[in-house]
C-alpha cells in the first residue's frame, strides 16, 4: 500500500522549478486536481534532494533546466538510492523533447511538455496532461522503474520465414520508450514483416523518438507521415496528435494519418492503428500491448485476435503501469502473457506460426 492509500488517498506532491512563477503556477494548478495536494516547493536541485528528503512525497514534478544540480542530476540520484515516482516538465521543442526522452531513460515515470519554452506564461494548457501524468506516477511500480535504469542487454533474436506479408502492430504509453528500446533493439533485420507503433507522446516528440530508436533497431525507423507503402523489414512510428491506421490499395497496404476525434482519451490511438491492421491483413498480423495508462489497445487487440492474428500483452511484472495490457488481459483479448525480455522471441514466435492453417474462430 503506497503512502496516498494510508493517507486516504491524497497523494502528496513536491514541485520542483527554478522559476518562482511556475512553482506557483504549477502548484495553483496541482491544487486543483482531486487527489493531490503540494507539500512543498524547490527551486533548484539541491534543495530538491534536501525536500525529498524532509518530507518523503508521493510524486515529485521537476524541472531541467536548473542551476546547481540539474533534472538530470536529481534523477540520477533519486532513482540509484531511494527512488520515487518523478514527472519531468519540459520545454516543447526540439532540445526539450531530447531531454524529456532522456529523463524517461534516468526513470522518470512522464513527461509534460511546456508550451512556450522553460518559462511558458501559458502552462495551464497542459493543465488536463499534468493530471493524467500525476495519476500516471501514483499508478506506476517504481520498482520496474528503478530496475529498468539498468538498460537491458538486446537479445537478438533469428527472423521468421514468411511467404506472403505480415505486420506487428505495437502499443505503448508509460514506460512504453524503454520496452520499445529493448525489443526493436533486439528483433532481426530481416523479421519479415513490417512493424507499426502507437505510443503515446506529443508532436514533436515522437519524432525525436523515432530518431532515438532508429539508433538502436537493426530495421530502419521512421516517423509516418502518410501515404506510405507499408514494407517489410521497416518500423514507422505513429506522429504525435495524428491517428494512424493502414488501408489496402489494390495490392499494396498504405499508411493513413487523420486528426479524427479521440480514442480512449488520445491521439494517436492503438485502437484505431490495431483495428485497421486487423481488417487490412486479417489473420497475417501480430498485436503487442505493452505498458501503459489506460485501456487503449485492448479493443483493438480484440479485433486482431478475432481475425485470427495472435495477439500479446506484457506481463505486470515488468509493466511500469499495467493498465493497458491488464485491461487487454482481463478483456481475453490477449492469447498469451509475457514478460518484455521475451516479447522479441514471442513476436518472431508468432510470425512463424502466420504460416500455418488458421486454427479457427476466437471463441
Amino acid at each position: 500500500m503506497s503512502r496516498s492509500e494510508r493517507a486516504g488517498g491524497i497523494a502528496a506532491v513536491l514541485v520542483v522549478d527554478d522559476s518562482v512563477f511556475m512553482r506557483r503556477m504549477i502548484s495553483d494548478m496541482i491544487g486543483r486536481f482531486p487527489g493531490f495536494r503540494v507539500v512543498g516547493v524547490a527551486a533548484d536541485g539541491q534543495e530538491a534532494l534536501r525536500r525529498m528528503d524532509e518530507l518523503d512525497p508521493d510524486v515529485v514534478t521537476l524541472d531541467i533546466e536548473m542551476p546547481r544540480l540539474d533534472g538530470f542530476g536529481v534523477l540520477e540520484r533519486v532513482m540509484s538510492s531511494r527512488a520515487r515516482p518523478i514527472v519531468v516538465l519540459s520545454a516543447y521543442t526540439e532540445a526539450g523533447s531530447e531531454a524529456a526522452l532522456r529523463a524517461l531513460d534516468l526513470g522518470a515515470v512522464d513527461f509534460v511538455a511546456k508550451p512556450s519554452g522553460p518559462v511558458s506564461f501559458d502552462v495551464a494548457k497542459v493543465e488536463a496532461r499534468l493530471y493524467e501524468a500525476l495519476q500516471a506516477a501514483c499508478a506506476a511500480d517504481i520498482e520496474v522503474l528503478a530496475r529498468e535504469r539498468v538498460q537491458r542487454e538486446a537479445r537478438h533474436v533469428r527472423p521468421a520465414t514468411l511467404e506472403n506479408e505480415a505486420a506487428v502492430a505495437i502499443a505503448a504509453s508509460t514506460g512504453g520508450p524503454r520496452a520499445l528500446t529493448y525489443i526493436l533493439g533486439s528483433l532481426p533485420a530481416n523479421l519479415g514483416a513490417a512493424v507499426l507503433v502507437v505510443q503515446h507522446m506529443p508532436a514533436g516528440f515522437t519524432r525525436t523518438l523515432a530518431t532515438r530508436l532508429a539508433q538502436v533497431s537493426a530495421m530502419p525507423v521512421t516517423e509516418a507521415s502518410g501515404g506510405e507503402s507499408v514494407a517489410a523489414n521497416r518500423v514507422w512510428i505513429a506522429p504525435g496528435d495524428f491517428h494512424m491506421r493502414v488501408r489496402r490499395v489494390g495490392h499494396e497496404v498504405r499508411i493513413a494519418l487523420d486528426q479524427r476525434d479521440l480514442i480512449c482519451g488520445t491521439r494517436p490511438a492503438a485502437d484505431a492503428l490495431f483495428a485497421s491492421v486487423a481488417e487490412a491483413y486479417a489473420e497475417r498480423c501480430v498485436g503487442v500491448v505493452l505498458t501503459g495508462m489506460g485501456r487503449d489497445g485492448a479493443a483493438g487487440l480484440a479485433a486482431i485476435r478475432a481475425a485470427n492474428g495472435r495477439t500479446l500483452a506484457q506481463d505486470r511484472a515488468t509493466s511500469v503501469v499495467y493498465g493497458m495490457p491488464g485491461r487487454a488481459v482481463e478483456e481475453g483479448a490477449a492469447e498469451q502473457v509475457v514478460p518484455l525480455e521475451k516479447i522479441p522471441a514471442a513476436v518472431v514466435e508468432c510470425l512463424c506460426s502466420l504460416s500455418a492453417p488458421a486454427s479457427g474462430q476466437w471463441p
